[in-house]
């Protein structure tokens, strides 16, 4: 009689898992899917990688790459050395964090509030007049705030009517310095809190009913449900988004911080990517505007993944 060999599932060992090869071709729908943005990624983020070197060098355009002066680390130098830069510095990590404080309270807070409302009709009315302002250009939304804040804006006549300050002694806020970080975050949370919503709403979808109802039934109100219910059960989102955020702490924007500005509030205004524009670009000296990009996503790499460790050792919910 012929021995039949025995499987390893028939042996109760677990089964080997497929190869690599194999799970790619069983999977090659996907993978075929994925090829255009792969090809995308490449091209677009990872071929101009190379420009990296202009940092490294005192770049001329009219060169070519083997002909260049290279300084190595001379520009960085000079960066760290320079009083501009590092008051761009303080200004980005300023705004950065009064956006990420700011950008986090608010649309959790509204997340909460819309998820308490019963009627759906005024439910549906807040959430669509929230979101409304994302859909706005900066320019546009630059343009309402200004307006807002010119002296003869909504804003000065209100002080005037409440008697805080004297008609004819309005206060010009853009031209105050030391308003620009304040306007700047209220300016950001009222373009996006409504859509920051979204995803915390969509987590709290999520969450079992029964867990509201077991709350209910012990005796919990409305605010003791939010606090441990609710807020537990979107615990995980938060994390994860914080920790993402956190890798973008030098990514303060650009737009708001370029319309808004003028020259009698630019000691607070302008940010990294405003120095790289105008010391860089502007003013030709690509090693210089290089160099600073180079800093900001070094940093930005260094925070995202210090941010995911400490998640990880804290047995939080982690990107990777």
């Amino acid at each position: 009689m012929e021995n039949t060999p025995i499987t390893p599932t028939e042996r109760g060992l677990p089964k080997r898992p497929a190869g690599f090869f194999n799970t790619l071709l069983k999977q090659r729908t996907l993978v075929l899917m994925s090829v255009p943005f792969l090809i995308w990624l490449f091209v677009f983020k990872y071929l101009p990688l190379w420009g990296w070197s202009i940092a490294f060098q005192k770049y001329k355009p009219a060169k070519s790459f083997f002909n260049q002066q290279w300084v190595g680390f001379e520009h960085f130098k000079f960066l760290f050395s320079d009083d501009n830069f590092l008051i761009v510095l303080r200004n980005t990590l300023a705004m950065s964090s009064i956006n990420l404080v700011l950008g986090f309270t608010t649309a959790i807070t509204l997340a909460l509030l819309l998820n308490e409302v019963r009627h759906v009709v005024f439910k549906r009315v807040v959430q669509t007049v929230s979101y409304m302002p994302h859909f706005l250009s900066w320019v546009v939304a630059a343009s309402i705030v200004q307006q807002t804040l010119s002296p003869d804006g909504i804003i000065n006549q209100m002080l005037v009517w409440l008697g805080w300050i004297d008609k004819g002694n309005e206060i010009l806020f853009l031209g105050i310095g030391q308003y620009f970080w304040g306007i700047f975050g209220a300016a950001s949370v009222w373009k996006d809190v409504g859509w920051n919503t979204i995803v915390y709403l969509a987590a709290m979808t999520m969450i079992d009913p029964a867990q509201y109802e077991a709350a209910e039934i012990d005796g919990a109100g409305r605010f003791q449900r939010m606090w441990y219910v609710t807020l537990p059960g979107i615990k995980p989102v938060i994390i994860v988004l914080l920790i993402m955020n956190i890798g973008h702490l030098l990514q303060a924007g650009f737009e708001p911080q370029y319309l808004l500005g003028n020259g009698m509030n630019v000691e607070y205004s302008e940010v990294i990517d405003i120095f790289v524009l105008k010391y860089g670009i502007a003013q030709g000296n690509f090693s210089l505007g290089v160099a600073a990009g180079i800093f900001k996503t070094v940093v930005s790499f260094v925070l995202l993944f210090a941010a995911n460790h400490f998640a990880k050792r804290m047995g939080e919910a982690r990107l990777f």
